[in-house]
């Protein structure tokens, strides 16, 4: 990505918030980066924290920008799309709101198709996020670099070609950071049951996941592997495993991602229904 690149953010959230740390650190100067947002309190803390441009509504700044990213909740995200189609140009759009089709986008704004979609989630807020990206092909090669740039800021990426797998990047990553919270409060509780304080519990878990996480990270070997090698036919780690495969774990983690998946594709459909359509 061109380190000239002007960027604007409608919204102005943590995940903006996120983005635009990470961007800081590519391009030449703050003021390429315009943040428009009705929370002049959040716009307050963005100028004093990056020193970025920043705007309580929509501006002509907009129009001067080379990507525009739409960092705001799904709910509102038609009734943003179609106040900024006075000062589309020919600008990158890149979304990252969760559900919102970009084939949806382009039709709310009369068919036009510059524009990509990232699913990103929590981790990013500490430089470690996973995105999923998606772009309609109108997109050129440079496009598709400062999307896949930005979205880098925050983390590491997967380009999907299909749309429909952005659900799919969801209920993987995109939700995943949920489920990796839930069994590390099963193993909390299960801890504590043995006889550990809340607090032993907590420092027990909690470095046990990062350490095992770290090493599946920086490992060369698959995560088959790495289990094997902590894994003594008859010891106390193998009897725990036999206990997971009795309650067939893997096949519950597979319908509980289908199921968010599945979720994930309802909801497009939701968020993308003609305002005039019934259900």
């Amino acid at each position: 990505m061109r380190s000239d690149v002007k960027i604007g953010f409608i919204g102005g959230g943590n995940m903006a918030s996120a983005l635009i740390g990470g961007l800081l650190k590519l391009v030449d100067h703050a003021q390429q980066i315009h943040v428009v947002d009705v929370n002049t309190e959040g716009l307050q803390r963005l100028t004093q924290q990056f020193g970025v441009s920043t705007a309580a509504q929509m501006d002509q700044q907009l129009s001067e920008m080379d990507v525009v990213v739409f960092a705001v909740k799904p709910q509102n995200m038609r009734e943003v799309v179609q106040s900024f189609a006075p000062f589309l140009k020919q600008q990158l759009l890149l979304s990252v709101a969760a559900g919102i089709r970009a084939t949806d986008i382009s039709r709310w704004l009369g068919g036009y198709a510059v524009i990509a979609r990232a699913m990103p989630n929590t981790p990013a807020m500490l430089g470690l996020g996973m995105s999923g990206l998606f772009a309609l092909e109108a997109l050129n090669a440079e496009q598709r670099q400062h999307t896949e740039t930005i979205m880098q800021a925050v983390g590491k990426t997967v380009w999907v070609e299909n749309e429909a797998m952005i659900d799919a990047v969801t209920a993987v990553s995109g939700s995943g950071p949920a489920y990796v919270f839930y069994f590390i409060e099963a193993m909390q509780e299960a801890a504590m049951a043995l006889g550990f304080s809340a607090q032993d519990a907590n420092t027990l878990v909690l470095q046990t996941v990062r350490g095992a996480a770290q090493l599946a990270v920086e490992s060369s070997e698959p995560v088959s592997v790495l289990r094997e090698r902590v894994t003594s036919k008859g010891g106390t780690t193998y009897a725990a495993l036999c206990s997971f495969e009795e309650s067939q774990t893997k096949a519950i983690v597979a319908k509980a991602i289908k199921a968010a998946a599945e979720r994930g594709r309802e909801l497009g459909d939701e968020f993308g229904e003609d305002a005039s359509s019934t259900t």
